[in-house]
C-alpha cells in the first residue's frame, strides 16, 4: 500500500512527504516512517528524513499496484456495471499476477483511463 500511495503522490506531480503519505493511508506519521525505515532495507525506495524516492524496483511494483487497481475499477463499473468497491479492489489487486492482469486490460480493450479519470499505467500487452 505504501509504494502504490508514494507512487500516486508522485503522478500526481506532488513532493513525497512522511505527511502526505500518512493523510492518503490514513494512519499516523510515526507509523509511516517505520513502514518507509522497512522498505527502505529492502531497496524498494530511498528514504532519508525529508526525502522519500522510489528505487527502480519500487517503483516497478508501484505502477503495477496501480495498473492492478485501476483495470478492476474499469472491471467493476464498465464491464460488470457495479458499484466499485475499493475494499474488494485492493484485496484483489495483491493477488494478481501479471499474466491475469495482462489478460484483463485486453478483455476490456486497454483502457486509458479509470472511472477516476486517472491514466491506467500501460503493460506489456498494450500496443505502442
Amino acid at each position: 500500500m505504501y509504494l502504490k500511495a508514494i507512487w500516486y503522490i508522485r503522478e500526481k506531480g506532488e513532493e513525497v512527504k512522511v505527511s502526505s503519505i500518512a493523510k492518503l493511508l490514513n494512519v499516523t506519521q510515526p507509523s509511516v516512517v517505520q513502514m518507509l525505515r522497512k522498505l527502505n532495507d529492502l531497496n524498494l525506495v530511498h528514504y532519508t528524513k525529508g526525502s522519500v524516492e522510489l528505487t527502480s524496483e519500487g517503483d516497478r511494483i508501484g505502477k503495477q499496484m496501480i495498473r492492478n487497481t485501476r483495470l478492476l475499477e474499469v472491471l467493476m463499473k464498465d464491464a460488470l456495471k457495479i458499484e466499485i468497491d475499493e475494499e474488494m479492489v485492493c484485496g484483489i489487486e495483491h493477488h494478481m499476477k501479471n499474466i491475469f492482469t495482462d489478460a484483463l486490460c485486453t478483455l476490456l480493450k486497454h483502457p486509458r483511463k479509470c472511472p477516476h479519470g486517472h491514466d491506467i499505467p500501460r503493460g506489456r500487452c498494450c500496443s505502442a
